[in-house]
């Protein structure tokens, strides 16, 4: 079981970095075909699309994932597959409607100005069928993780993006020569194709495990009529759904008080933007980028955490909380304090923006909490309490409301008086998360790991921020920024491997590296 989980983590973990790689490369390319005012008009239909997403799925594919994981511990699986079965159906219809009035809508959001760009017109139209393909894709995917799948996932999302891509580029590249509105509608259109494509990956892996079950003639246990499914997918989905809503509002929240609180500091409204775009349009990736893995256990974690709630097996359920912030800590710190002292390169290679980097090391440490929270929210969701990682985050957000009003106006921090907020933000969250963890699964957060995790990554930062120092005065910046990092994180396992933070154990659980777990003492 222990195995099975970090298989299906890794298998996450590698194809959202398959997936990231792909999507930064089509992102370069794309916008020398469009260049700016091209990815303009191409983003201008995003948050029409995004909406009716949000809309035609809101959180219901992890509650299929809950509910599913609950009906194969009891090997309910004429259960699970009715559960699916009745989901795939509400999906299958919200999203059929919301692609219908997509479709038939987009004259009437450009004719109101709801979209002021009216070049938009045909990247809107063009989205209309990927609304319907997303949704629906996303209940296959809920329903195979509900069965501890993770290979279907990983495996669609790759297939979806390379389509997606190939697609985009094609269409772009060929509509490009009758106008800038129609070469961004043909790359609108990738969204389409590429959940097209990962819907065909999925029906496959489906019919696979369909064919897998035993026959089963008469239901072992009584079947739940359509009211009561739809009532705990919506009873599930909801707070799930605020869970995912939570971000863009606090992220709309930055947006109305970060830069008048830097012109109060003494900015200009110019200089406000500029440094407001520093942070959410670049330090801020960069730390969604470090927790790939963290994001990957916690979509494994959730139809694990509720297996074994349903089987009201408490130990699993402690070992599992106890091993997935374990593996989050070990590797969120490093990845912090990497973050932290080789801000400056980092942004400059990546961005070519210096001026970004102060933003950027305040911002560094919220890869510890955002990890932290992102598996406490998951153990949570599993444990069929998703109403209280919603709250958590709204009293978070208020301490970060405050933290802006008051840390962004005083001239020397100014935009890092609002990486801070971040900070507060997050971390409050995850920590309020914790307390009502402890307070159901009864595990307390072990202090001497963080101390040790803390310890090696220090020695780690200390001795890469020398090595740059060094190095980059003789060498090329892509040199000198990746040689540092790469020796330290070899330093930083080898302490913990010395301290005991990575034991033989830990080795030998994870696929294609258990070889080696002999060589440890």
């Amino acid at each position: 079981m222990v195995n099975k989980f970090i298989s299906g983590t890794l298998i996450l973990t590698l194809s959202g970095f398959v997936v990231k790689a792909i999507g930064s490369i089509n992102w370069i390319i794309l916008s020398r075909i469009l260049g700016g005012e091209g990815i303009g008009i191409y983003q201008m239909a995003f948050p029409i699309y995004l909406l009716a997403l949000e809309v035609s799925s809101a959180g219901i594919p992890i509650a299929i994932s809950i509910i599913t994981a609950e009906k194969v511990a009891k090997e309910d699986y004429l259960g699970a597959k009715r559960i699916f079965h009745v989901s795939l159906t509400m999906l299958c219809t919200t999203a059929l409607v919301l692609s219908i009035l997509v479709f038939f809508g987009s004259r009437f959001f450009i004719d109101e100005h709801i979209i002021r760009e009216s070049r938009a017109y045909w990247s809107l139209i063009a989205l209309a069928p990927a609304v319907f393909f997303t949704t629906v894709i996303a209940g296959f995917r809920g329903y195979l993780q509900g069965w501890r799948q993770m290979a279907p996932t990983a495996i669609s999302q790759i297939t979806e993006q390379i389509v997606r891509v190939i697609t985009m580029l094609g269409f772009a590249s060929f509509l490009m020569p009758y106008g800038l509105e129609y070469a961004a509608g043909g790359a609108s259109l990738g969204a389409g194709f590429g959940g097209l494509a990962a819907l065909l990956v999925l029906l496959f892996f489906y019919h696979r495990l369909q064919q897998s079950l035993p026959k089963i003639q008469a239901p072992l246990y009584p079947q739940d009529n359509v009211l009561h499914i739809l009532k705990r997918l919506v009873s599930l989905s909801i707070p799930i759904s605020m869970a995912s809503i939570m971000l863009p509002v606090v992220s709309n929240l930055d947006l109305l008080i970060v830069p008048r609180r830097l012109e109060v500091a003494g900015f200009t409204t110019h200089q406000a933007t500029e440094l407001f775009g520093y942070l959410t349009g670049m330090s801020v990736p960069l730390v969604t980028l470090a927790t790939i893995l963290t994001i990957a256990m916690a979509m494994n974690l959730v139809p694990t955490i509720s297996h074994y709630f349903t089987l009201d097996n408490k130990e699993e359920i402690y070992q599992r909380t106890s091993s997935a912030l374990r593996v989050s800590f070990l590797v969120t710190i490093p990845f912090s304090v990497l973050l932290f002292v080789m801000a400056s390169p980092v942004v400059t290679f990546i961005y070519n923006a210096p001026a970004a980097a102060p933003a950027t090391r305040t911002l560094a440490i919220a890869i510890f909490f955002l990890g932290m929270h992102q598996i406490t929210t998951a153990i949570l969701q599993g444990l069929k309490r998703p109403k209280i990682p919603v709250m958590n985050m709204i009293i978070a957000a208020a301490v970060k409301v405050c933290c802006n009003w008051f840390l962004v106006a005083i001239p020397t921090l100014g935009i890092r008086g609002a990486a801070c907020a971040t900070v507060a933000d997050i971390g409050v969250a995850a920590l309020l998360n914790l307390i009502f963890i402890y307070r159901h699964t009864g595990y307390l957060i072990d202090i001497k790991l963080i101390l040790r995790n803390a310890f090696a990554a220090i020695i780690m930062g200390s001795i890469v921020s020398l090595l740059y120092m060094f190095l980059h005065v003789y060498v090329p910046l892509v040199i000198s920024l990746f040689l540092p990092c790469a020796m330290g994180m070899i330093i930083y396992i080898g302490i913990m491997m010395i301290t005991g933070g990575i034991t033989r154990e830990d080795v030998s659980k994870i696929p294609y590296f258990n070889r080696f777990a002999h060589y440890l003492n």
